[in-house]
């Protein structure tokens, strides 16, 4: 399957399509079929359909899911640039990874996908003082997900977390817009105790796998930090740092 095989979806046609590859999934694999109804087909719109795979990562054995359900569902309906932000990083990777089948896949299945969008719903409860909801949720998707993304840290929209596995972002770190993130990346601090002390990546910049992005320091517009690097200086906008220590290229 090419990488632009799903390049004619839009924000416009997301939830038509989702549903109507879901119908058509149902057939083919009945053994998930009702993961298919309950996700998708009985949800009324993306928001619903995130709140329900949401709320299945946040419940626990002390956390009923009909309880977190109405939570998370509570929260989309007061926040709704969450379930936008949820649609952009969607579309980000349907338009741009080769590995996706099913236009759904990333909502069900991907590790990377499904811990931004849990990270999103404890970002707001972090800000509502609700710090140890905001907690159990950013553990139980760490638990699920192999992603560890502090509550408070500040995502943009449009990202595209390619498996999501080894992924740390700290507290006081940024992501803007349009931003890749490929498996272990770190956004970490350097023993700082306090203040700002992560990193601040700006639009459109490229975190290959296995880079190690430490201190407040600022990773510029459209940047790429390869595989493996580790970067503890500011990255210009446009430039690309690679190695161990991350020189100039």
């Amino acid at each position: 399957m090419s990488p632009t095989s799903h390049a004619w979806i839009t924000r416009g046609n997301l939830w038509p399509t989702l549903l109507a590859a879901a119908e058509t999934a149902t057939r083919r694999d009945p053994l998930l079929a009702g993961l298919y109804r309950r996700c998708l087909l009985r949800a009324d719109d993306l928001a619903d359909a995130l709140a329900i795979v949401i709320a299945e990562t946040c419940a626990s054995v002390d956390v009923p899911e009909g309880a977190a359900l109405d939570k998370v569902a509570a929260t989309l309906a007061a926040d709704p640039k969450i379930a936008d932000a949820a649609a952009r990083d969607l579309l980000a990777l349907l338009h741009e990874d080769a590995a996706i089948p099913e236009p759904f896949t990333p909502l069900l299945f991907f590790p990377g996908y499904r811990a931004v969008q849990c990270q999103r719903v404890a970002h707001r409860w972090w800000h509502q003082g609700l710090t140890d909801l905001a907690s159990h949720l950013q553990y139980r998707a760490s638990v699920q997900f192999a992603a560890d993304i502090h509550p408070a840290a500040r995502l943009g929209a449009g990202l595209f977390v390619d498996h999501g596995a080894g992924i740390v972002i700290g507290e006081t770190a940024v992501v803007e817009d349009n931003v890749t993130l490929f498996h272990g990346v770190t956004l970490g601090g350097t023993g700082k105790l306090s203040g700002d002390r992560h990193p601040k990546v700006r639009r459109g910049a490229f975190l290959g796998a296995g880079a190690s992005i430490l201190g407040a320091i600022e990773v510029g517009e459209n940047a790429r930090v390869g595989a493996g690097a580790v970067v503890t200086r500011d990255v210009e906008a446009n430039a690309t740092v690679t190695g161990p220590i991350a020189r100039p290229r």
